[in-house]
């Protein structure tokens, strides 16, 4: 249990970390030129700029990544639950992104994967937790 624990906490801010920066990116320049990422990437999405899914990227996948872990960390309330919300969260932001973006990369993959095994170990983390 502490191992699954560790591994999200890691994972969690991994994910913050970069969400963070991206987003921080996108929201000080949406035009997307600071990440070398050109506007026409969301010629299917609703978006003209990269401002929202700056914002958005940066609170969800970034500050809510923080929160959780913090959670984790401490042992508060609910903590698994937490892991296993943003999990979901960051697989959603991914499906979502790769239908806007009309696009599958390495790093979708990547990311996809992590928030998958994240919905896993809060699932398994809080089933341990409510056995105990």
């Amino acid at each position: 249990m502490k191992a699954m624990r560790i591994i999200s906490i890691s994972l969690m801010l991994l994910v913050a970390l970069n969400a963070l920066v991206a987003g921080y990116l996108f929201i000080s320049d949406p035009s997307g030129s600071k990440l070398q990422i050109p506007v026409t990437w969301l010629q299917h999405s609703p978006f003209k700029d990269f401002l929202i899914p700056g914002i958005v990227l940066f609170t969800v996948n970034g500050i809510l990544n923080i929160v959780a872990a913090i959670f984790a960390i401490f042992k508060w309330k609910n903590w698994p639950k937490m892991i296993y919300i943003q999990g979901l969260l960051l697989t959603s932001w991914i499906i979502i992104q790769i239908i806007m973006l009309q696009d599958l990369n390495f790093l979708h993959y990547i990311l996809a994967g992590i928030g998958i095994l994240l919905m896993f170990l809060g699932w398994q983390l809080n089933k341990t937790k409510t056995l105990n």
